[in-house]
C-alpha cells in the first residue's frame, strides 16, 4: 500500500523552527517529483515547496530564503526545513508525491499541523 506519513508539526513561536519529515512506504520517492503544501483554515491549499527526482527545487514566493526542501532517497524520506516562521504560515501542512513519469500515480499525506503563536 503507497503511504506518506508526515510528522514534525507542532506549535512554535514566531521567528521560530520546525523540520518536517515525509516518509513514503509501497513506492520509492527517487521515481516521484516530491512536494509540500499546506492549508490554512478557510483556504484553500496551496503549494509551499517542490523538489523534482534531479533535485531541482521550487518554492512559493512566501516562503522563498525561510524554507528548504530536500529529499533522502536511501531513506525514503523529504523534509522541509522551516525557519523564520510567522503566523501566516499556520497550517496543515501535507506531503505529495507525484511520478516523474506517470504523473496520474500521485500520492498525499493525511498532513501535519503547524501552529505559529505566541
Amino acid at each position: 500500500q503507497m503511504q506518506l506519513v508526515e510528522s514534525g508539526g507542532g506549535l512554535v513561536q514566531p521567528g521560530g523552527s520546525l523540520r518536517l519529515s515525509c516518509v513514503a512506504s509501497g513506492f520509492v520517492v527517487s521515481a516521484h517529483d516530491m512536494a509540500w503544501y499546506r492549508q490554512a483554515q478557510g483556504k484553500e491549499r496551496e503549494l509551499v515547496a517542490s523538489i523534482s527526482t534531479v533535485d531541482s527545487t521550487n518554492y512559493a514566493d512566501f516562503v522563498k530564503g525561510r524554507f528548504t526542501i530536500s529529499r533522502d532517497n536511501a531513506r525514503n524520506t523529504v523534509a522541509l526545513q522551516m525557519n523564520s516562521l510567522n503566523s501566516e504560515d499556520t497550517a496543515i501542512y501535507f506531503c505529495n508525491a507525484r511520478h516523474s513519469v506517470y504523473s496520474i500515480l500521485e500520492y498525499w499525506g493525511r498532513g501535519t499541523q503547524v501552529t505559529v503563536s505566541s
